[in-house]
């Protein structure tokens, strides 16, 4: 081999991962005359794959003895070396270029992968790294990926997630990869059909004999096909006379969406703050404030007098607007950015809160919602958020300790 400033080997080794193998290699690529300039590592199910790119610097260094060295030394541990000169200096990659693709589903198949990779191979996506953010069964897969210029992501978002409706339960979100997505410091979600499995004021409603006229208002206004305030201000006046004793049983039962917990607990100890801003109502909000340990809780109020509802509501009403209004001044009293902030819906009045948050999810949403956010799931278990940012199973369970 001709010396060569710019020119770089790259080397290679797989085989059965044991104890030894870097410290046996790099003692070897140590000596003078030898630049280490890349090293990655893997291993899967304790099959090793690793790959390091060196130069050759000085002139009183054998390249050739030392690649011989190498091959005798993988023999040695039992592993597989391989090597290739290439030309030019290391690639530096432009975070502006990098997007992380994560990949959901209760049983990820080849299928699914090769389906998305041909859409990234038509658009000249290339794969840096694929991780498996589960543990068990294959359900979640985060690609790094990288281009050599600029795309247009909201194209291919669009193609990706048009792939994926192919198959049922396949989830697909596309972000960009770089500081901000994991460094987010406050999240924002909706209550009703979010935090928890149900919509309060349809439970109510049922409770107070008025169900179907209610389910029918609320189905609209979720839809984005009624104005919000109208639907709120009639729902509420249905429930004229309600027993408060009613609302706190079922302010005392209420189902939290699976996962809700864990996805609570796991980012307030990671130092996430985690607000709830909703269109339900603050005797719901605050129960749940107790239990989960929420740092703010905005929503509406129910006015009652001699213990039963009257009709009306107290106060500003939480719309879509108040929701957009409330995250950008929750933001400000943390002192965070809006590029920092998490949101997370399922309905249409969620939509602008969605769009003003750095991420906005649409959680198990409606198709209007789903088109608005910056990423849709339709996972059984709200933990599934926390794969967005890159957390695994492993690290939920290291935090859980």
């Amino acid at each position: 081999m001709q010396e060569n400033e710019k020119k770089q080997v790259v080397v290679t080794v797989t085989g059965r991962d044991v104890p030894g193998i870097m410290s046996g290699l790099t003692e070897i690529l140590s000596r003078d005359g030898v630049k280490l300039l890349d090293m990655e590592q893997a291993v899967t199910h304790g099959w090793l794959s690793l790959s390091m790119v060196i130069r050759f610097e000085g002139s009183d260094i054998s390249d050739t003895l030392v690649l011989k060295d190498l091959l005798f030394k993988a023999k040695e541990l039992g592993v597989n070396l391989d090597f290739k000169v290439v030309e030019g200096e290391a690639q530096v990659r432009s975070t502006a270029h990098q997007f992380a693709i994560t990949l959901m589903s209760e049983d990820l198949q080849a299928r699914h992968v090769a389906a998305i990779s041909a859409v990234l191979a038509r658009r000249a996506v290339n794969i840096d790294s694929i991780r498996k953010l589960n543990e068990g069964g294959l359900a979640c897969l985060e690609l790094i990926t990288y281009t050599s210029s600029d795309i247009d992501v909201g194209a291919l978002k669009d193609e990706l997630l048009k792939v994926a409706s192919v198959f049922s339960q396949l989830d697909i979100a596309v972000q960009r990869e770089n500081l901000y997505r994991r460094a987010k410091r406050l999240v924002v979600m909706d209550m009703d059909s979010t935090l928890i499995q149900i919509e309060v004021i349809d439970e109510l409603a049922k409770l107070a004999g008025v169900g179907e006229q209610v389910r029918e208002i609320t189905e609209r206004a979720m839809s984005g096909h009624m104005d919000f305030d109208e639907s709120l201000k009639q729902r509420v006046r249905l429930l004229h006379g309600f027993p408060e004793s009613e609302m706190k049983a079922l302010a005392e039962r209420l189902p939290l969406m699976p996962g809700a917990e864990v996805l609570v607990k796991t980012l307030k100890r990671l130092g996430y703050k985690i607000a709830l801003i909703s269109g339900g109502f603050s005797y719901f909000g605050e129960k749940l404030k107790d239990k989960l340990g929420l740092h703010y809780v905005y929503t509406n109020n129910l006015e009652i007098e001699e213990g039963r509802v009257t009709g009306n509501i107290k106060g500003s009403i939480v719309n879509a607007q108040r929701k957009a209004d409330l995250l950008e001044m929750i933001a400000q009293q943390e002192g965070v950015s809006l590029e920092s902030v998490i949101a997370i819906g399922d309905g249409a009045n969620d939509i602008l809160m969605l769009k003003k948050a750095g991420l906005g999810i649409a959680f198990n949403a409606k198709r209007k919602t789903r088109e608005a956010a910056s990423a849709a799931i339709n996972q059984k278990t709200l933990a599934s958020i926390l794969y967005l940012l890159g957390i695994t199973d492993k690290d939920i369970e290291e935090v859980a300790r």
